[in-house]
């Protein structure tokens, strides 16, 4: 019908009437062939055609191939049954069978090529997939694979390549979860030599090392691998330490390498199995398989590609039997990757169906890069390239559509979105779930559907699973690691130390090697769970102490497999090895040369300092004075001549330090402030009275190096333990001039040089780790450490980044360190004398300010306040008592204010009885006055009157 279209096209073109005719000719041709008139563009330039061609390329006789097919053939069927889908146009997939042979599915996928192929679907195989993908880019044919998982197919490399279902990239990413989750360090896994193994495992290495975890070994299988090399590898991966093998292989290897393992005793106590979703692909599409196959698999955990329950998805599920009985084909159950299957054929076909809608053309042309070489007979040039492919690739990663498997839509990256797994143990003849993995919330008991409608949370705390029954049908979490049995013995490194021997001892021949560390490190192996087979190599001369910082990066670079000894646990040794837990507690102290006192002829001055007594001597004349203030004008006690008012002041100032003042306070102000001021007196009389005390009874340690601080401000010379790591601290923390550090070998060392000190060719001090310091100072009496210690660390066994050993010798030191060993042992090697009681540092100095200071701020505050009070009230007195008499005398300027002064201190050291009484009498003077002025004004009053009465009576 197209072709008649294009006919009658060519022949409208040829006549100048066409464009007269064209409708009429378009009705004709719809009436006359029955054509209906949607499916002609009234301009001429598209239509959708009759049928549309898809190719499908996989595997039919394997577990995922067996389901995939009559999946696709139900989905096209359903496609061409829907009349809203495709409107007119016909689905038509053709499926080759790959039969996993690699060169085979190539030659197909070139077949396709040849035909008017829009797209193809599949396949399974890694390599068929990374060779159609290079053609398909070139040709514009989009690729939709539904089981080709391999993390290396991406659209930065293949644009026309999309994946329908859940990379291994997700998937591996929720092997390391679970790895995590567990505090596994290291797992083995097992994998078929393919790109498509390689890579799995390349992203599993990946997403363990960014939980800080690995991949202790890579064990693999070549394809096709037989029952021998199955065995020959297990043999291997069971002389491993570790215990958690991660299995990434196809179903038929996968049930071989399950029966060889329970075989070896690998199914047993303390193995972990963790199967990719191969092995949930099998079971969900075999019949239950036999009780012999199932009993080789108990307790291994497995991966499964999560898919929504809904109600397409049930009935799929429900027509599934009648589908296999229409294919006539094995009884098969359905399984994650046939409703993938199912999905991308309906994925095809919105995108096509939009591709359509929006005037897309199903057209070919041939590229003329594409020829065979000379003489070859390939016949390339029968491929085509397809004009439109760009844009039906666009329509397919735009689309989106409720399917079987869930929401269908890609994300930015070419993703489904929402990838997300299903953890099943198997048990029995079947399998729980017992948790589900969202690459949005991470490990979770709730289902991916309610999670992502909530927000995010990665935390540890939701990390939660149910749980698990392990091989060995146990329920205790495996360890995961065990020494391994390949015999080796481990070779621990030991310093042959110099001086202070107790901690570490190695004899001349190297045989007998003992002490401190040692025995601790014998009794820790001792609680180990398992054998531990171990030679002790020495490292260093004897005549000096090995450097602790080359030790370590001989254990880093696995020269041996540990070391044990008196080794600080440090920033720059904890980067490249791991440590146990400390089994010693250490420190940088510093010991110097002390002179010891008891008492002097001035040691009643010594409890405080200069600052403090001087304060203390200004603050009782100021309380005195204080109290003099206001207590003057009340009471009779502080009142009298300036002479007799200076020595009570001086005198109840005094004896308030003894509580033996006789003044009484009158005033409310003044006893309050005498109140405060007994309590701060008692603080200072007690702790003048403890310290003094101190004193005078305990021998005092007197150094001018008093703290670190003190020493690095000095110029002085420092001494320091050779091959220990004071050297660096002291040069690259603290700051100090190498030139300063002098390094010192045995303890001999050290009281030669502290006493000659500084001046004579000696060190001021010398800075050390504590333990050293106490077995030094448990002999030499005469030395002493000064101010704290000014780092905090310890000792530990030094084990390879990652060791599980370092874990259980953590472990095993802790379970010392709660029974008392760990005491013991410490008793035995560094037992000190009586000497050792002086082992302390430097006792404090006087009593400075700083510790007194809140209570005379409390004092001096009360006190100014008390004051305000006075004058405010006094001031309010003086204007009421004494009003100014001065308004209307000529005096004025600087004469007029010292006399108004003078009134003014006059009336505050007059009392304040008799200025009221003063006050009185004056008031009633005034009143007596005014009354005789009164008097005086009404008899003259009376007296004029009388006057002009008189006038009046002898005026004619």
């Amino acid at each position: 019908m197209r072709w008649i279209y294009d006919k009658f096209l060519k022949i409208g073109k040829k006549l100048r009437f066409f464009s007269v005719m064209k409708p009429a000719l378009l009705l004709f041709l719809a009436i006359f062939l029955n054509l209906p008139l949607s499916g002609l563009s009234m301009n001429g330039s598209t239509t959708r055609p009759a049928t549309v061609h898809v190719g499908a390329i996989f595997s039919h006789n394997t577990t995922i191939g067996r389901v995939a097919k009559v999946a696709i053939d139900a989905a096209v069927r359903d496609v061409n049954a829907d009349p809203s889908i495709l409107r007119g146009t016909k689905l038509a997939v053709e499926m080759q069978d790959s039969n996993c042979n690699n060169l085979i599915g190539v030659v197909q996928a070139l077949q396709f090529m040849e035909t008017d192929i829009v797209a193809i679907i599949g396949p399974q195989s890694s390599v068929i997939a990374h060779v159609i993908s290079h053609v398909s880019n070139e040709l514009r044919v989009p690729l939709v694979s539904f089981a080709a998982t391999d993390p290396t197919l991406n659209s930065l490399q293949y644009p026309f390549f999309v994946r329908s279902t859940q990379s291994d990239l997700f998937q591996m990413a929720a092997v390391a979860d679970l790895v995590d989750h567990y505090q596994w360090n290291q797992v083995i896994a097992i994998f078929i030599d393919d790109g498509h193994g390689r890579n799995a495992v390349t992203s599993l290495g990946d997403k363990l090392a960014e939980k800080r975890h690995m991949i202790s070994s890579k064990a693999a299988l070549r394809p096709g691998a037989t029952s021998s090399d199955i065995m020959d590898l297990l043999v291997k991966v069971a002389l491993m330490g570790s215990r958690i093998i991660v299995l990434h292989v196809s179903p038929d290897i996968g049930i071989k390498i399950f029966s060889t393992a329970r075989y070896l005793g690998m199914m047993s106590n303390g193995y972990v199995w963790i199967a990719t979703d191969w092995l949930s692909s099998l079971l969900d599409s075999s019949t239950p398989l036999d009780a012999t196959t199932m009993e080789t698999m108990q307790g291994v955990l497995s991966l499964r590609q999560h898919t929504a329950d809904s109600k397409l998805k049930s009935m799929l599920i429900s027509r599934w039997s009648q589908l296999i009985k229409n294919e006539k084909a094995e009884n098969f159950k359905l399984n994650s990757y046939g409703l993938y299957a199912y999905d991308t054929v309906w994925l095809v076909s919105h995108a096509l169906d939009a591709f359509f809608s929006d005037g897309g053309r199903v057209s070919f042309s041939n590229d003329s890069n594409l020829h065979d070489a000379e003489g070859g007979s390939l016949h390339l040039e029968a491929m085509s390239v397809f004009d439109q492919g760009q844009v039906l690739l666009d329509k397919i990663l735009s689309t989106s559509f409720d399917g079987v498997t869930g929401k269908v839509q890609f994300d930015h990256e070419r993703n489904l979105i929402q990838p997300a797994y299903d953890l099943i143990n198997i048990v029995g003849t079947g399998w729980r779930t017992i948790g589900y993995w969202s690459n949005y919330s991470g490990l979770s008991i709730v289902s991916p559907e309610k999670l992502y409608e909530k927000p995010a949370n990665l935390s540890t705390s939701n990390q939660q699973l149910l749980s698990v029954i392990w091989p060995g049908d146990t329920m205790a979490k495996p360890r995961g690691w065990v020494f391994p049995n390949n015999g080796n013995v481990l070779r621990i490194g030991v310093p042959k130390r110099f001086s202070f021997r107790q901690f570490v001892s190695v004899s001349s021949d190297g045989n007998d090697i003992n002490g401190f560390c040692i025995d601790v490190f014998t009794a820790a192996v001792n609680l180990l769970p398992y054998p531990l087979p171990y030679r002790f190599v020495s490292y260093g001369n004897g005549h000096e102490n090995p450097s602790y910082t080359k030790l370590a990066e001989m254990v880093a670079l696995g020269e041996f497999d540990a070391a044990v000894g008196d080794m600080s646990i440090v920033t720059n040794r904890t980067k490249i090895v791991d440590f146990t837990q400390p089994y010693a507690e250490s420190g940088l102290v510093i010991v110097t040369a002390v002179k010891k006192s008891n008492s002097g002829a001035w040691a009643f001055l010594q409890p405080f300092t200069w600052e403090m007594w001087c304060v203390t001597a200004f603050s009782l004349l100021f309380i005195g004075a204080v109290i003099w203030i206001l207590e003057h004008r009340l009471n009779d006690e502080f009142r009298g001549p300036p002479r007799k008012q200076i020595v009570t002041v001086f005198w109840f100032s005094f004896s308030t330090l003894f509580f033996a003042h006789r003044e009484n306070t009158v005033s409310t102000t003044g006893r309050m402030i005498l109140i405060i001021w007994l309590f701060v007196v008692l603080i200072i009389q007690s702790s003048y009275t403890a310290n003094l005390t101190s004193i005078l009874t305990v021998q005092h340690l007197r150094s001018p190096v008093t703290g670190i601080d003190n020493l690095v401000a000095s110029d002085e010379p420092i001494g320091f333990q050779a091959g220990s790591f004071t050297e660096n601290y002291l040069a690259e923390e603290l700051g100090i001039s190498r030139s300063r550090l002098i390094a010192l070998g045995p303890p001999e060392d050290y009281v030669r040089a502290l006493e000659l000190g500084p001046n004579n060719g000696g060190v001021a001090a010398v800075v050390d780790e504590l333990p050293y310091i106490q077995l030094f100072l448990s002999t030499q009496c005469k030395f002493a450490v000064v101010g704290s210690a000014f780092t905090r660390n310890g000792w530990g066994f030094a084990f390879p980044r990652d060791s599980p050993l370092a874990v259980d010798f953590s472990t095993a030191i802790l379970t010392l360190s709660e029974n008392g060993d760990l005491q013991r042992i410490h008793d035995k090697w560094l037992s000190t004398d009586a000497c050792s009681s002086d082992i302390n540092e430097l006792d404090s100095e006087s009593l400075q300010i700083r510790s007194f200071l809140g209570l005379f701020l409390i004092c001096g505050v009360t006190c100014v306040l008390a004051l305000l009070i006075y004058f405010v009230t006094v001031i309010c007195q003086y204007l009421r008592h004494c009003p100014s008499k001065e308004a209307n005398s000529p005096v004025v300027g600087r004469s007029r204010c010292r006399r108004s002064l003078r009134r003014f201190f006059s009336f505050i050291d007059e009392k304040e009885e008799d200025a009221k009484n003063r006050s009185k009498r004056k008031k009633m003077q005034q009143q007596e006055e005014s009354s005789v002025v009164d008097s005086g004004s009404l008899n003259t009053h009376s007296s004029n009157q009388s006057s002009v009465g008189f006038s009046s009576t002898i005026s004619p």
